[in-house]
């Protein structure tokens, strides 16, 4: 359908430029608002009540933004590439979006603004590794329990943080492997955290070997297996029924007891394929009946039911064991080969406070380890879990990365003073757009003095001034690693007192909080179409298009597809 230069009607809102921006950035504020006062060592937590009535408390950004469902994108990519530094990211995002608002009030154009704050992104990041990064090497071993307790200082863990950061640096290192290509990996996943009631939180420990919150399927099996080769299924190792919609016409009464019988039999063979090719442990995702049982209780085997398909995985990968959805082969028979096995030095049945759990020690290809973890009630269980999800991810990219920088707004400071005096080497009007970038990042410093209950003014102030000096002399060096001591109130050097986080968590944080304001400043145009139903109860929108006819059109709503053409408006139902 050729359209004219007439323009198109339509039944709705439409709202565009500076009011569609200024709602935009408004409702980013609002969220940054919501997650401010939880950043930093001395930072508040959140109580969350979701639809349901259940509650969560918490001070993780990632957490409170998902229950949210707010920015949320923004949140989990940062938890997912770095694990940390979620309220900082989403900060950051707010505040730039609310500089970048201001500078196009002012008749500056998006594109502009666009452009300066990729500019200094890029640049910003830059400095980060050229200038501000320190490598592990130089610092010694102790700096990844100071990275772990920087991580931990907001949490619910930051009184005994010295005790968790030694646990979550010792589980980190027991996981190190090589792959392929010859790089070390710490693949943290091999970490299982088993949260169990009772006694204090400084009663948590490490165990070697990975643990299955679950017991045995039956008290007849025996408590430890060594050494254990063990068997990875994903279907039920029960008495075989028929498929649903499957019919069975049987005239003769004794043939059903044949049929009854030949279903046993299945269950029986396929166990006796698994103990047959050297399985003494068994662990499936689905359920086991107790006729089933008998045989692994008879062979002095270990069967575990109902595993969590994601602990399956990992007991797979680090054993060296293949996951088994089914033992059909090419040829249509069933068969269950020895190669599918797995290995371990034992497999044992300990009890954790009220709970069995199932041990798999000394595994064969990666190192599993698990870490126990003890506490009063769900609550202060859960938030210790969430921060020390965050503090293994800070460890994990600190050795993968192995640079560092100082913590406590240093980062910030530096990067501010450093893009303002860059600002004034540009004639162009990104030069505008680069100073307020150096602006928005003093949000963090400032946010830490405030929720500290310190003069944030005094103290940005006089970073700042440190930072300056330390970029003007080569004396001065030393001077860019101070950071705020938000106990005390004063600023102090960051990498002697041990306030560090990885630089690559930084950089993270710049990158994709640029990115997230830069994809909302690109949105100047709204349009809301307004729904009417169609006597089908299908919705329908009605818009006069310039064709040759002047002809009314009506459009699916849903699909903005053309239903049908129609003269007169008043007849448009007349169809259906």
């Amino acid at each position: 359908m050729a359209l004219g230069s007439q323009p198109m009607d339509i039944l709705g809102d439409r709202q565009s430029g500076q009011d569609v921006r200024t709602q935009n950035i408004t409702a980013c504020q609002s969220v940054s608002n919501i997650v401010k006062t939880s950043l930093g060592p001395v930072g508040l937590d959140k109580m969350l009540v979701d639809d349901i009535g259940d509650v969560t408390i918490t001070n993780d950004g990632a957490t409170i933004l998902k229950m949210l469902d707010v920015l949320v994108e923004l949140a989990e990519l940062q938890d997912r590439e770095v694990g940390d530094g979620t309220t900082s990211v989403v900060i950051l995002a707010a505040e730039l979006l609310k500089r970048a608002n201001d500078l196009i009030k002012n008749k500056i154009h998006p594109t502009s603004v666009i452009s300066g704050y990729r500019l200094a992104m890029r640049e910003s990041c830059k400095y980060i590794e050229d200038k501000l990064g320190v490598k592990v090497d130089m610092l010694g071993k102790e700096n990844l329990v100071n990275c772990a307790k920087t991580s931990m200082s907001s949490k619910l863990l930051a009184t005994d943080d010295d005790f968790f950061a030694n646990l979550v640096v010792e589980a980190v290192q027991s996981v190190k492997m090589t792959n392929a290509r010859g790089e070390v990996k710490y693949p943290i996943k091999g970490i299982n955290i088993l949260k169990a009631h009772g006694k204090s939180a400084k009663e948590s420990y490490l165990l070697k070997g990975y643990a299955l919150n679950t017991g045995r399927a039956a008290q007849g099996m025996p408590m430890r297996v060594s050494p254990a080769r063990i068997a990875c299924l994903d279907f039920n190792l029960q008495k075989t029924k028929m498929q649903l919609g499957v019919q069975v016409l049987v005239t003769d009464p004794r043939e059903l007891e044949k049929i009854r019988q030949r279903e046993a039999d299945v269950t029986k063979e396929r166990i006796e394929k698994l103990l047959k090719a050297g399985a003494n442990v068994v662990l499936t995702t689905k359920g086991i009946d107790d006729m089933a049982l008998k045989y692994f209780v008879e062979a002095g085997a270990i069967a575990v039911r109902r595993v969590r398909k994601e602990d399956l995985r990992h007991v797979a990968k680090a054993t060296g064991a293949t996951a088994v959805s089914t033992f059909a082969d090419m040829e249509g028979e069933e068969t269950f080969d020895s190669s599918f096995l797995g290995y371990a030095d034992e497999v044992v049945e300990e009890r954790i406070a009220d709970d069995d759990v199932i041990l798999i020690k000394g595994t064969k290809t990666s190192n599993a380890v698990s870490l126990i973890i003890r506490g009063a009630n769900d609550f202060m269980l859960d938030e210790m879990d969430r921060a020390l999800h965050d503090a293994l991810c800070i460890i994990k990219r600190t050795l993968e990365s192995n640079t560092v920088v100082p913590g406590g707004g240093a980062v910030e400071a530096a990067l501010s003073v450093y893009l303002e005096d860059l600002a004034l080497t540009l004639g162009s009007r990104e030069q505008l757009a680069i100073a307020e970038f150096a602006k928005s990042l003093l949000i963090i410093p400032k946010v830490l003095a405030v929720n500290a209950a310190k003069d944030a003014t005094d103290l940005v102030a006089e970073l700042r001034a440190n930072h300056k000096t330390a970029q003007t002399g080569a004396d001065n060096k030393h001077l860019s690693s101070l950071g705020l001591d938000l106990v005390r109130g004063t600023v102090r050097n960051n990498l002697e007192a041990g306030v560090i986080e990885p630089a690559m968590s930084k950089v993270k944080i710049l990158q994709f909080a640029t990115e997230a304001a830069i994809t909302i400043l690109r949105i100047d145009d709204m349009i809301k179409l307004a729904k009417e139903e169609g006597q089908d109860g299908q919705n329908y929108f009605y818009t006069r298009c310039a064709d040759a006819d002047q002809q009314y059109v009506v459009l699916d709503f849903e699909t903005a597809h053309i239903s049908c053409r129609i003269d007169d408006p008043s007849r448009q139902f007349d169809l259906w």
